[in-house]
């Protein structure tokens, strides 16, 4: 019976890329959902569990805080181990987590609760990318990756909307107990369809901590790593913050600051994702740095819209700055790891993924919890005019050091 029941799951596993994009897009989709409902539903936690104002930014920061130093260690197992069943495990763990917030009955125990999702969720990211990235050549791997990131999008503005509307019509908590019950029926469904592939070995005599830091002794790496972690510490306080934001500038409805400041951003940023994929695969073949110069064009235009953001007092400026950043970000969205790739050996690129969320996730988690305290202060623009300008000077870095890589390499334009 137990032979049998193996042929009956692997006839019925997948077996083309994109069909593994589709299945893991939702499943990325719940997990950006997940991590969203906490920032629309701010005022729900400063009522029902007394949250302070560094409180609520402890919640974005410790939650990335951990996610970001699990990453690498998420990345080497999953270049050790099978990625089917770290996917499969991490959905069943952060779902759990998921009802367990939802059942929170103080601040402290809220915070557990997000510092397990972090956990959890590391092992989902460097898993899924390097499967993906197994199924797909480098000529379609910006749009392969690409596509599974507007997963993250989607997730965002659901879980922007559906965590105020919860909060607003019924009960926040039964908004997290049905989030988390939602992903543990998924994964039974990815369970059977996920498939399995050997990944590949390192080259003969070099095993251990000498391969899997292989990514640092890549200046192109490095570069990407700054930008990124720049690019992230602008990004999450979108993320985090905006709906707080629009809620006290202009005196929305949780609800209605949910959905705004997520359908604009999120949207246009998916638009940028296929446009930037679509842009870069098809420069790549001729001209080797594409995906790192497409890169630096997101940086570079998405970062003084970040900023307008902020800075405008009227709603509809706000919405369309906020959605012209989404469009660029989305060209970053599409090739950050696709350009880690580019330049990591096929066998450390899981780890080279969860390295490189390592830096998003440090950032992110920074600039959370800055936002917080610096917010009646500065102000968010004032601290947004340092971070783009930190953003967009390592991406002309990045540029030159990708340049002096690739050189004029494939360049037949």
């Amino acid at each position: 019976m137990s032979s049998t029941y193996g042929r009956y799951v692997t006839d019925r596993r997948i077996q083309s890329g994109p069909m593994l994009v589709a299945l893991l897009w939702g499943a990325f989709a719940l997990n950006y959902a997940d991590r969203q409902l906490p920032f629309s539903i701010f005022p729900a936690l400063q009522r029902d569990l007394g949250f302070s104002g560094a409180q609520l930014g402890l919640i974005g920061s410790i939650f990335m805080w951990i996610y970001a130093m699990s990453m690498p260690i998420a990345g080497r197992m999953a270049d050790l181990f099978r990625r089917d069943r770290m996917i499969l495990s991490s959905i069943l763990l952060w779902s759990l987590a998921t009802i367990g917030s939802g059942l929170a009955v103080s601040v402290p125990t809220f915070l557990a609760c997000r510092a397990f999702i972090g956990v959890t969720e590391a092992l989902y990211y460097p898993a899924a990318a390097g499967l993906i990235a197994q199924f797909h050549s480098a000529a379609n791997r910006s749009k392969a990756l690409g596509l599974h990131q507007t997963a993250q999008f989607a997730g965002l503005a659901v879980g922007g909307w559906y965590g105020g509307y919860t909060a607003d019509n019924f009960s926040w908590r039964m908004g997290f107990i049905f989030a988390g019950i939602a992903g543990i029926l998924y994964a039974v469904l990815l369970g059977f369809k996920v498939p399995h592939r050997e990944v590949p070995s390192p080259p003969a005599g070099k095993t251990g901590w000498r391969t899997m830091l292989d990514p640092f002794r890549s200046f192109c790496f490095i570069a990407l790593s700054v930008s990124f972690f720049a690019h992230c510490a602008m990004l999450w306080v979108f993320y985090a913050w905006y709906p707080s934001f629009l809620y006290e500038r202009y005196h929305l409805t949780m609800t209605e600051s949910g959905w705004n400041a997520t359908l604009f951003v999120q949207v246009s940023c998916a638009i940028g994702v296929f446009l930037g994929a679509a842009l870069a695969d098809r420069l790549t073949a001729k001209v080797a740095a594409a995906r790192f110069y497409v890169l630096a064009v997101g940086i570079l235009l998405s970062t003084p819209m970040g900023y307008l953001t902020f800075a405008t007092h009227e709603l509809n400026t706000a919405r369309l700055c906020s959605a012209l950043y989404g469009l660029f970000a989305g060209f970053i969205a599409a090739n950050a790891f696709a350009a880690a790739f580019d330049v990591v050996a096929a066998h450390n690129h899981s780890f080279a993924a969860g390295a490189l969320n390592m830096a998003g996730g440090l950032a992110s988690a920074a600039s959370i919890y800055a936002a917080g305290i610096l917010k009646n202060s500065i102000g968010f623009e004032g601290m947004l005019l340092w971070v783009g300008a930190v953003a967009m000077a390592s991406a002309i870095v990045m540029v030159g050091v990708a340049f002096r890589r690739f050189g004029k390499e494939h360049l037949r334009i």
